[in-house]
């Protein structure tokens, strides 16, 4: 299967080895803005954003490897593709329940943990050795830092980030696009477009 990847900076970075790492997938481009032209190397297109149409073909697959979660969501609405055409990247040191619901276009990093029931929507990052625990409901551009712990039964709304080193206690909500500091452990409902940090987190930005 050939890949176009869209962005090239270091979370992209990560992406492209992943997907190296899987026998069956194949880079065929990288499109980026910061490329004033198209160029090809080791099999290879690297080109602005401007020739993703040319390069889109029925057999290719999509990922938007983009780390903020609202560009990212503003690229896959001026795409407008079909759910199917984005490529869901899974490492394989990456455990996933076979209860679990991945969506498309999500990336699961090394060493994640996705147990049973829970889901995942659309264009999310499971970053590097965060466990997602028993019927979790991560929503459409969320992101995962690395090593965060999200306990049973945890609800996140779209486009929520929580930081790295983060635990979420069992049961928590937490609403659309807030922002959980790194380190924090969250004990209480977060209301929508909030910032909470510390341990307890505590809301300091609505």
């Amino acid at each position: 299967m050939k890949v176009i990847i869209i962005g090239n900076g270091g979370h992209s970075k990560v992406i492209q080895e992943m997907i190296s790492a899987i026998n069956s997938h194949e880079i065929s481009a990288i499109l980026d803005d910061k490329y004033q032209s198209e160029r090809k190397e080791n099999g290879i297109v690297y080109a602005p954003f401007s020739a993703f149409k040319k390069l889109l073909t029925e057999n290719v697959k999509v990922v938007i490897a983009v780390g903020d979660n609202k560009i990212r969501r503003n690229i896959s609405e001026k795409l407008d593709l079909r759910d199917g055409q984005y490529l869901s990247v899974v490492h394989p040191t990456a455990v996933v329940s076979i209860s679990a619901t991945i969506g498309n276009g999500t990336v699961i990093m090394p060493n994640a943990v996705i147990n049973s029931q829970a889901r995942i929507g659309k264009h999310c990052i499971i970053n590097t050795g965060s466990i997602i625990e028993h019927d979790n409901c991560i929503d459409d551009y969320s992101h995962i830092s690395p090593n965060t712990t999200l306990t049973g039964n945890v609800s996140l709304g779209e486009g929520v980030h929580i930081g790295a080193s983060s635990t979420i206690i069992p049961g928590i909500k937490i609403g659309n696009w807030s922002i959980i500091g790194a380190g924090s452990t969250v004990i209480e409902n977060i209301p929508p477009s909030s910032k909470a940090v510390g341990c307890p987190a505590r809301i300091i930005k609505n």
